[in-house]
């Protein structure tokens, strides 16, 4: 039976792990924790910009009187109303992700691009996109006492990605019109009325 011997006296002499290694670890170590202390977070990181609680707040609508089963039922049917198909589901997280393919051929593309063709130049020309929707429902803080479940915030936010006439990905964006939003919460609260009242 083999037996080990443990030694304490550090790392062995020869190897990998030699002194040199183990000095250098150490000052590099030291380095580290000098830099790390003294650079910090700077002031304002991790504050919102205005435009952020901007498009957060075109982004968010509070509902009040709905389970949050109900409130992800009412989401589903108003983004397939709108011609999504639902790709991801996590009710017990509140999550919702769906996604639409559409053309995405612009006239005033095409004429430009007619004309550079005739001077011998190519541009490629946009030709379809994925318009992606993503949906998360979180429980209100001042819900009423009598349900804490009866008030939820929803908050959903619109990508698109681009691809041209050669099958790349031309352009990648977050759509923030605000009639888009403005529409599918039009829709929502009218969904959300009849969840509600069953009809």
């Amino acid at each position: 039976m083999k037996t080990l011997n443990h030694r304490s006296q550090g790392p062995p002499a020869a190897g990998p792990w030699t002194r040199p290694l183990w000095i250098a670890l150490f000052l590099l170590a030291v380095i580290c924790s000098i830099t790390g202390c003294a650079s910090g977070v700077p002031d304002g990181a991790l504050r919102l910009s205005p435009e952020t609680l901007e498009q957060r707040k075109l982004q968010t609508r509070r509902f009040d009187g709905i389970a949050e089963p109900e409130i992800l039922s009412a989401c589903a049917a108003v983004l397939q109303d709108l011609g999504f198909n639902l790709d991801e589901s996590e009710t017990e997280l509140g999550l919702l992700v769906a996604s639409k393919k559409r053309s995405a051929r612009d006239a005033r593309q095409i004429a430009a691009a007619l004309l550079l063709e005739v001077i011998g130049w190519d541009m490629d020309t946009d030709e379809k996109q994925l318009i992606r929707a993503s949906l998360v429902t979180r429980p209100s803080e001042d819900g009423s006492p009598q349900d804490p479940d009866s008030s939820f915030y929803v908050r959903i936010t619109f990508q698109r990605v681009v691809w041209n006439s050669n099958n790349e990905v031309s352009r990648t964006e977050r759509l923030d019109e605000p009639g888009l939003y403005q529409g599918f919460f039009d829709r929502l609260s009218k969904s959300v009325f009849l969840e509600g009242h069953k009809i």
